[in-house]
């Protein structure tokens, strides 16, 4: 049996916690990061900045965080944004582009700069200048700034995932 971090079941947690829990989609992402109680809220509140709130296209937000959940071998992010990718539009097609080793390929000039974004912050954490220049070129300073928090957060949530083993729930739930 695989170690892991237990979920919490309700009667571990305050009340404040279950109630927070009861107002997301009941995701074990939520539940495993409720055993920090503390981080619980601006975890979704920063979730929420990103998938909610920020001017980044969502379509291409959501290619990203399938790129990234890819280059970290995060199953549980995967599944989960692939629903979230097919939600907002996303095809098949682009998400199988996704799943490969090495450079993706047959996408735009836009798409590359993207997936090298995703790329380079997830296996170098820094961004390189070209890179950096490019995006804020294409996307200004805004857009560039939540490419590179969603980057960076997906990237964190990668590994809080991989790191305490969340399981993946039964059915779908997002």
């Amino acid at each position: 049996m695989q170690t892991q971090i237990p979920l919490p079941n309700d009667e571990q947690l305050a009340p404040d916690v279950r109630k927070t829990l009861n107002s997301v989609p009941p995701a074990n992402i939520f539940r495993m990061m409720a055993n920090a109680p503390t981080s619980l809220k601006p975890f979704i509140a920063l979730a929420t900045s990103i998938l909610a709130q920020s001017e980044f296209d969502m379509r291409k937000r959501e290619l990203v965080i399938l790129r990234i959940a890819h280059v970290t071998q995060s199953h549980y992010e995967w599944v989960q944004h692939v629903r979230i990718a097919q939600i907002v539009g996303v095809t098949d097609e682009e998400i199988n582009k996704i799943a490969v080793n090495g450079s993706v390929q047959g996408v735009d000039e836009e798409m590359q700069l993207l997936y090298r974004v995703a790329e380079e912050i997830s296996l170098n954490v820094r961004l390189s200048d070209d890179a950096l220049t490019a995006i804020l070129e294409r996307y200004g300073q805004r857009q560039a700034t939540e490419l590179i928090l969603c980057c960076s957060y997906f990237n964190m949530v990668s590994r809080f995932l991989e790191s305490t083993r969340v399981p993946l729930e039964d059915v779908a739930v997002i």
